[in-house]
Formats: C-alpha cells, structure tokens, sequence
C-alpha cells in the first residue's frame, strides 16, 4: 500500500546527497519525522529498501530506483531504509503551506 501525498504541502527543506557510504546511522535504523512533516525519499543512482516499520501501519517494504518514483514518509510513522549496493539517494521535506 502506497501512501499519496495530501495536497497542500511546500517543500521548505532537503538533505545532502548521500551515498552507500555516507547515509547516516539515523537512517538505517528506525525513526519517524515529526507531526505535520513529510518526507520523500529520491534515488538518484542504484537501489534502496525503504521499510516501515510502524506498529500503526501494515508492515511494508518497497524497493526504491530512480524508476520507481520516490518513498513517501508520513508524519510520525516509523521507517528506515537500506542501501542495497551502490545507491545515491537525498530526503526532500515538506509541511503543510503557511498562508
């Protein structure tokens, strides 16, 4: 089950490209963002899992390419993700639009 996007979010942020190498211990082990902050997860280059684990959500794994489209997180969902070999990935965030 893949989640959509609710209208009415800006992006307002984004993280350094990280590699294989260089994705932060943070990422691969289970976090969340904060209420009211989404988060899309883009490959650039290779393969990733993207894997909720979020006991308020039917478990989920998908396989993130730069084909496949980007993970969508949800606010406060527990997830990670794993490289899975050479990978270059960025995490773009959004919030709800201040008027």
């Amino acid at each position: 089950m893949s989640v959509l996007l609710p209208d009415g979010l800006e992006p307002y942020k984004r993280t350094a490209t990280f590699t294989e190498d260089t994705v932060p211990a943070a990422l691969t082990n289970d976090h969340s963002t904060k209420d009211g902050v989404w988060g899309l997860i883009h490959v650039e280059e290779g393969r990733m899992r993207y894997v909720v684990t979020d006991p308020r959500r039917p478990a989920e794994e998908r396989v993130l390419t730069p084909q496949s489209g980007p993970g969508v997180v949800e606010p406060t969902i527990l997830h990670r993700v794993e490289p899975l070999g050479a990978v270059r990935f960025h995490v773009q965030f959004l919030r709800p639009e201040t008027e």
